[in-house]
């Protein structure tokens, strides 16, 4: 992605500090088949957004975030509670979802108009096309050139950048972005990581994310949900979180002989990280580094390296799902990629 946009024309951040929430659910439930067979999808969330964060919402497939996405963004209807959105609730007033940009389950486009044909269909049908706005959100999602071939020709990773430059058409102050890196190759993950930076940090926009890459949500966000199940487990800030227990990582020469001479006294598990089975992690402090050590060493285990880490959001997120999260919802999302195209 090339970012040469016009901070001013572009993305300006608007003068004052906005005092409510961008984003504010209360009780928010959704509730499937009321008469036969009920299934409790969203079970009364709470969460709050505050302006210019990036707010990651994180859970297994069927966990309740699409749903909570389509009510959040009023495409399905509440079976209780609400969703205020810059402190208004879009049932009763539905123009602040004017102010909402978003990318919801991957792009759907017209694939026999080209790309620019598509992006003015959705600038029309929220009151004007800017030409001059689509072409630098092209150059910004690294489309220039491909704007006037046909969608159907475009790759997975192509209809994603399309259909978040057709997100920021009208230049809103909040942009919902799920799964934004489907289909993009790693130049294209890492590109998307940077871009939702400048959207909070240089544009001052709120975004609310979803995605299954752990390690991009843990670079981009500031605050995390994670919502099992339908009902929210945890949330809070990302530091917050990965800060509340002390780890170290050892690098042995046996895995089973290293776990066999410390559980007793500490917990122990293997190494998360690919391609690297000789490394255990320790529940443990810095301090117990030395008695850790001479275990070890007591037990004939070769030590090659042992040093404080700190725990990945994937290996916090798995810590809290565990065994418990739900099988995949195969229920389509019947709309396109964003709320007003």
């Amino acid at each position: 992605m090339h970012r040469k946009l016009n901070r001013r024309t572009s993305y300006p951040i608007k003068e004052g500090v906005l005092a409510t929430p961008v984003i504010e659910t209360e009780g928010l439930t959704k509730i499937f088949g009321r008469l036969r067979n009920p299934k409790l999808a969203v079970d009364h969330i709470h969460f709050r957004v505050e302006p210019g964060q990036v707010y990651g919402f994180l859970g297994p497939n069927g966990a309740g975030k699409s749903t909570t996405i389509r009510m959040m963004l009023n495409l399905m209807h509440a079976s209780d509670g609400k969703t205020l959105i810059f402190g208004e609730d879009p049932r009763k007033k539905p123009d602040i979802l004017f102010r909402v940009g978003s990318l919801v389950e991957g792009a759907t486009f017209y694939p026999y108009l080209r790309g620019w044909d598509n992006l003015k269909v959705v600038g029309n049908s929220r009151g004007g096309f800017d030409p001059t706005r689509a072409k630098q959100l092209l150059q910004f999602v690294g489309l220039v050139g491909s704007e006037r071939v046909r969608v159907k020709a475009y790759s997975t990773g192509m209809k994603q950048r399309l259909g978040i430059a057709a997100a920021l058409l009208n230049n809103p102050d909040l942009v919902i972005l799920d799964e934004p890196t489907n289909g993009m190759d790693p130049a294209g993950i890492r590109e998307m990581r940077q871009f939702i930076r400048d959207l909070a940090y240089k544009y001052g926009k709120t975004v609310f994310l979803t995605s299954h890459l752990l390690s991009e949500v843990q670079q981009t966000s500031d605050r995390v949900a994670i919502i099992n199940r339908g009902k929210i487990v945890v949330e809070g800030l990302i530091e917050e979180l990965l800060n509340q227990e002390e780890q170290l990582e050892a690098e042995v020469g046996s895995i089973e002989k290293a776990k066999t001479a410390l559980q007793e006294r500490w917990q122990v598990a293997a190494s998360t990280v690919p391609n690297e089975h000789n490394k255990l992690r320790i529940k443990a402090s810095r301090n117990d580094t030395p008695s850790i050590v001479r275990r070890l060493v007591e037990q004939n285990v070769d030590v090659f390296s042992i040093a404080p880490v700190r725990q990945s959001l994937e290996e916090y997120f798995l810590e809290v799902i565990g065994d418990d999260s739900v099988q995949p919802n195969s229920s389509p999302l019947p709309i396109g990629g964003t709320p007003h195209a």
